[in-house]
């Protein structure tokens, strides 16, 4: 015959290890979320780092894509020639630019090797060789100057314009948020008769 206050100590001295493994099972789990939360949140900075980044990259393409356009639409839309080497171009000097007789073989392929302009208009930062993301007067510097290149395509199927394409490319502030943009651009030269003004 057991007696019954032994019995009854081991009955709860049983229960208190069920609560005990309890306990560390929920305190295991609630440590597992909070590593996955934490975790979480850092894979969203990282996007929202990158595609800030790739935004920047973009605007800065577009940037010089439409500078391309609106050179060509001042009249330099001149005769193409063999285009070598990089020209370094500013907004209020263009005389290193020139139109290619020659698309590029991979535009996506960057950076291009030859056969570009850089466009770098006043206020925009780019960090010094080998030192992309560094920052130049309270700003974060792009990673190196957008390139630009206009090559001649021909007359348009009526003839009445001459065919251009532009392409634009641009880093963000690293090497790896990069982005090419292209246009094809009608050049149209016409006359009108206005009568007898």
């Amino acid at each position: 015959m057991t007696h019954p206050m032994r019995t009854s100590l081991r009955d709860h001295g049983a229960g208190r290890g069920y609560v005990l493994i309890t306990g560390l099972i929920f305190l295991l789990v609630v440590t597992l979320l909070a590593v996955a939360m934490l975790r979480s949140l850092g894979i969203q900075e990282r996007i929202a780092g990158n595609t800030h980044e790739k935004q920047r990259a973009f605007e800065a393409a577009l940037s010089a894509l439409r500078y391309g356009e609106w050179w060509l639409g001042q009249g330099n839309g001149t005769k193409p020639v063999a285009c070598k080497g990089v020209a370094g171009v500013t907004v209020n000097d263009w005389s290193g630019m020139k139109v290619c007789d020659s698309a590029l073989a991979d535009p996506t392929r960057l950076p291009w090797t030859a056969a570009r302009a850089e466009y770098v208009p006043p206020a925009l930062n780019v960090a010094a060789r080998g030192r992309p993301g560094g920052m130049v007067g309270g700003d974060i510097a792009y990673a190196a100057a957008p390139s630009l290149h206009i090559s001649y395509l021909g007359l348009s199927q009526n003839g009445a314009g001459t065919l251009y394409t532009v392409t634009a490319a641009a880093y963000g502030g690293s090497e790896s948020a990069a982005v090419v943009v292209q246009s094809t651009y009608q050049l149209v030269v016409s006359t009108r008769d206005l009568g007898n003004e």
